[in-house]
């Protein structure tokens, strides 16, 4: 019993030296962590633009007219609760 109190005691101390040292060495690197995230997104943003020439090139979607009823064709108005009224 008294081996099993010692693998667990070890065992804690080891996961308590690791979270101990991750903190520390974030802390430590914490300006350059948020450097590189912010260059990651800001390179992701303007990437999906397509650059700064694309911004103005129309390659933005104008519309989505395929979700639009025809012409002509008017919806049903509901009564509430999915039923339609005639």
């Amino acid at each position: 019993m008294q081996k099993i109190v010692n693998v667990l005691a070890i065992a804690s101390a080891a996961v308590s030296v690791a979270v101990i040292g991750s903190g520390l060495y974030v802390y430590v690197n914490k300006d350059a962590i948020l450097d590189g995230v912010k260059s990651q997104v800001m390179e992701s943003v303007t990437g999906s633009f397509g650059g700064a020439a694309g911004l103005g090139g129309g390659s933005l979607p104008v519309g989505t007219p395929d979700l639009a009823p025809p012409a002509g064709q008017a919806s049903i108005p509901s009564a509430g609760l999915g039923v339609p009224t005639f």
